[in-house]
């Protein structure tokens, strides 16, 4: 039987700020390893028995997702634009409507993409112990064997009698987040699991449990889908009708009502790195409790996170205890391990101030690239731009700027009104003010370029935009 997995990443990641944002959040970033916990879960769940993933995601995220997925030679099979977030409970549906289409019985894993799970083989194995289960009809969730008494995570209480081992078992319940009396005594009490939001079921099976007990969001997520719209291989979510959908966990739509659950243990290392405190476990520290990433220095250190996502920032911490301490190229957060979780509330704090480091990177990603600022002032911005192979720029002008471009690396294909031409390593050239201008990629390397704007306003909404592949509208950034 072929598993069709549904990856869900369009969440924010407020509690891993400031290397999470909602610009660029937690499940694109490289938080443990070399790969982003996006690209880590869709390698996790392919390969034999597995179906290209199904992804569900917001529209600001699509092309990172294919960036990304395309970087691990990952084809996916469908990638559903969310017109808004709802929660999980309307995403789960969308794709079990749009899976149900072509098999009723499709077989599908619903896992969400910000996970560090280090042992894939044996997470796919424990996937494999649910199949009958799921095939019979069953709703087969995973549950995490505890390692501590945890009050970040939701638990899940296996049927009276049951010993967890390694096959599906009765679920009794879902527990919500404990405080820390009750977590230690469903700890040691020993029948107990974490609730990872890992689901496995057939696409009739979920679409019927959706009708029993949230027909409510039937209606307006099956004429989302209805009505939905391709755009360059994406299927946008008809927004009138999504907006009409209750924005809901899938747990609490369906899950903590349904009868017919089983749930799998898993006891080969997880973690929804939820907030620092949880990454700082994963980072693995040392034998004083230390972990570090980046050009870090520790000093008579204890049971504390040093992290500097910037190579020309070297962050130093002395004497300290319990502490967590993150430095990104704008913003710097230093907490309490204690406090970890309270990152949101900066994030919240900061966008009461108006600070753009709230949900905002310097590295702006865009469909053709990303580029960052390197110099900023009143009548002049320095940027960086890089370009994919085979990406252009839209066809644009600006009304209050003029632009220097000075190619550093790659070869640039340039149209300044009605000239083209090729400029490579070590060439400039100017664009006037009001010219209408693109710049493309066409070489098989990214192209690298730095460009000097002049006026007076710089703001990214300065543009007019002719024509563009990835059909944005006048006014959008890039």
């Amino acid at each position: 039987m072929t598993i069709t997995p549904v990856l869900l990443c369009g969440g924010s990641g407020t509690r891993l700020w400031p290397l999470s944002r909602r610009s660029f959040p937690k499940q694109f970033a490289q938080i443990v390893g070399d790969e982003s916990l996006f690209q880590a879960s869709a390698r996790r769940l392919c390969g034999t028995g597995y179906a290209a993933p199904v992804i569900v995601t917001g529209s600001d995220f699509r092309f990172i997702v294919t960036e990304q997925l395309a970087a691990v030679g990952i084809d996916p099979g469908a990638i559903l634009i969310e017109p808004a977030p709802r929660n999980t409970a309307p995403a789960v549906l969308a794709a079990a409507l749009h899976l149900a289409a072509t098999d009723p019985a499709a077989l599908i894993l619903v896992a969400p993409s910000d996970h560090a799970v280090p042992d894939a083989a044996a997470f796919r194995t424990a996937v494999a112990r649910g199949i009958p289960a799921a095939e019979a009809g069953q709703i087969v969730t995973f549950g995490i064997t505890p390692d501590r008494a945890e009050t970040g995570y939701g638990w899940l209480e296996l049927g009276a009698g049951v010993t967890p081992e390694g096959d599906p078992v009765p679920l009794q319940r879902f527990v919500e987040k404990p405080d820390e009396e009750k977590a230690k005594a469903m700890l040691a009490a020993g029948d107990f699991l974490w609730n990872a939001g890992i689901f496995l079921f057939r696409a009739d099976i979920i679409i019927e449990a959706f009708r029993a007990y949230s027909p409510e969001l039937i209606e307006p997520v099956t004429q989302s889908l209805t009505q939905a719209k391709a755009d360059l291989g994406f299927l946008r979510l008809d927004p009138a009708a999504w907006g009409r959908a209750r924005e809901v966990s899938v747990d609490y739509a369906v899950m903590e009502r349904a009868p017919n659950l089983s749930v799998v243990p898993f006891s080969e290392g997880w973690s929804d790195l939820g907030g620092w405190n949880a990454v700082w476990l994963e980072m693995g520290p040392d034998a004083t409790g230390v972990a570090t990433s980046g050009p870090v220095t520790s000093i008579d250190c204890e049971d504390t996170l040093l992290r500097s996502e910037n190579d020309g920032l070297e962050l130093v911490g002395i004497g300290l205890r319990d502490i967590i301490a993150v430095a990104t190229p704008d913003a710097v957060l230093i907490a309490d391990r204690s406090r970890a979780q309270d990152a949101k509330l900066a994030v919240a704090a900061l966008k009461t101030k108006g600070a753009k480091q709230a949900e905002e990177f310097p590295r702006d990603h865009r469909p053709w690239g990303w580029f960052e600022t390197l110099a900023l002032d009143s009548r002049f911005q320095v940027k960086r731009i890089v370009v994919h192979p085979g990406a252009a720029l839209s066809l644009q002008s600006h009304v209050h700027r003029a632009e220097h471009w000075i190619v550093v690396s790659g070869t640039a294909k340039v149209t300044v009104d009605e000239t083209v031409k090729l400029v490579t390593e070590n060439q400039s050239i100017y664009v006037p003010l009001g010219s209408i201008h693109r710049m493309e990629n066409p070489g098989k390397v990214p192209m690298v370029l730095i460009e000097v704007q002049t006026g007076s306003y710089l703001g990214e909404d300065d543009i007019i935009r002719y024509e563009d592949v990835y059909s944005r509208g006048e006014g959008a950034k890039g």
